[in-house]
């Protein structure tokens, strides 16, 4: 089994910044992607941003030029590098991580991030 963990949300004025991680633990796994998700109250759980084995990384439109995922292998530890943040990023932050063994799933328990001023 997997066990992964967010951390890093907090309380932001709009144009501020957050870094968001997400350590994956346990063992005898290797991972194909990790994503992150966001969820806003009354709204449909969205994706942000993507990074996959190959280190190759996507972004959803809403985010892109302003966040930045990254990664330290050895840790197995994802990033996300929230700059220029707004008040509609305001949401639970998810990081949803894709391994190579059955269940393949796993998601954290999520980080609240809030942008207001």
């Amino acid at each position: 089994q997997v066990h992964v963990v967010e951390s890093g949300g907090g309380l932001v004025q709009p144009g501020g910044s957050l870094r968001l991680s997400c350590a994956a633990s346990g063992s005898g796994f290797s991972i194909d992607a990790v994503g992150w998700y966001r969820q806003a109250p009354g709204k449909e759980r969205e994706f942000v941003a993507r990074i996959i084995s190959s280190g190759s990384t996507n972004y959803a439109d809403s985010v892109k030029g302003r966040f930045t995922i990254s990664r330290d292998n050895a840790k197995k530890e994802v990033f996300l590098q929230m700059n220029s943040l707004k008040p509609e990023d305001t949401a639970v932050y998810s990081c949803h991580v894709v391994v190579t063994t059955s269940p393949y799933h796993y998601w954290g328990q999520g980080t609240q991030v809030t942008v207001s001023s």
